[in-house]
């Protein structure tokens, strides 16, 4: 994937209300994809492997990961809206580990359009200030020149729907966004990295970058259950994991350790997928096994996937 010229900058609210509203996307549809058990009521892909392992050039890497799970057109039908869920918190480089890779985020993009997506929402509720975040993560760059693509830092509470969490254990009720809760499709593209509140953030982790208020999570509540209560609202079509840098330590925001492992990682089941995303490298410089990463844990208590990588067919390949 080439480098895309011309920076693309963070949209304001003003111009994503009226993007959204000429396209008769934004507002007043009500919310399909939650179920009235509360569940996202997604609907899951069949795919030929639970788990796909991908080593090589991250472009090749993700196409090919993406085909050994059923390709894309399995999870994206003609005409559908797309949200692709990417971590875009911080103000950091391509090279710092923090956010995901920029050529992992287009190259997914572009294969939701290529599968016949009428639009592709890149989103995040950033940590850092979301102009800065897109143009220095690269993310905006490398996706301008996607048609139907926009790049979105949502930081404005007005973005935001209060919903419940009728599954929730510690968390009862959320503010998500009202894109995440309205999309068609949701595809979880997080980076795999070091997080000093949970030991590894990898999917379920980074799926609070769609709730307004995080603080609550570290501070109200038991945050690893959190984490899994959030999941059972929210649980994206296909999960991503962009493990073609991972910061080992330091994280979430570096600096830290910095390792080229040149690996993607995908499948339908976000914890089976978060799980083989554990054991991929020492965090903070010791092993890890999937069941010692509490969120992962709770999730797999409460039926949401499973952690039992053993139980599990997973198809690796090099490119």
């Amino acid at each position: 994937m080439q480098k895309k010229e011309n920076s693309n900058h963070q949209l304001s609210r003003r111009d994503f209300l009226k993007t959204s509203a000429k396209a008769g996307v934004l507002f007043g549809f009500g919310y399909p994809l939650l179920s009235e058990s509360g569940k996202a009521a997604k609907s899951v892909a069949v795919s030929t492997a639970d788990l796909a392992v991908v080593k090589g050039n991250p472009e090749r890497a993700v196409l090919k990961a993406i085909d050994l799970v059923g390709g894309m057109k399995q999870f994206v039908k003609e005409g559908q809206r797309v949200v692709i869920k990417p971590n875009m918190s911080f103000a950091k480089t391509p090279e710092e580990a923090a956010n995901t890779n920029p050529v992992v985020v287009a190259t997914v993009a572009q294969a939701c359009r290529d599968a016949g997506a009428t639009q592709v929402l890149v989103l995040d509720h950033t940590l850092q200030q979301g102009d800065l975040c897109i143009e220095k993560s690269g993310i905006g760059e490398f996706c301008q020149s996607i048609k139907g693509t926009y790049v979105l830092a949502l930081n404005d509470e007005g973005f935001y729907q209060t919903v419940n969490v009728p599954r929730g254990k510690v968390i009862r009720e959320l503010k998500i966004m009202k894109e995440i809760l309205k999309s068609e499709v949701l595809i979880n593209l997080p980076t795999a990295k070091s997080h000093s509140a949970t030991g590894v953030s990898v999917g379920m982790k980074g799926l609070m970058g769609v709730i307004w208020d995080r603080g609550y999570f570290h501070s109200q509540v038991d945050l690893h259950q959190a984490i899994a209560d959030l999941t059972s609202l929210v649980m994206p079509n296909l999960t991503i994991i962009d493990a073609s840098r991972v910061l080992a330590s330091g994280g979430p925001s570096g600096p830290g350790t910095v390792e080229k492992l040149n690996t993607i990682i995908a499948g339908v089941d976000p914890v089976a997928v978060d799980a083989y995303g554990v054991t991929i490298t020492k965090w903070f410089f010791r092993k890890f096994e999937p069941a010692q990463i509490k969120h992962l844990l709770a999730a797999h208590q409460m039926g949401l996937g499973n952690i039992n990588l053993n139980q599990l067919q997973i198809s690796k390949e090099t490119v």
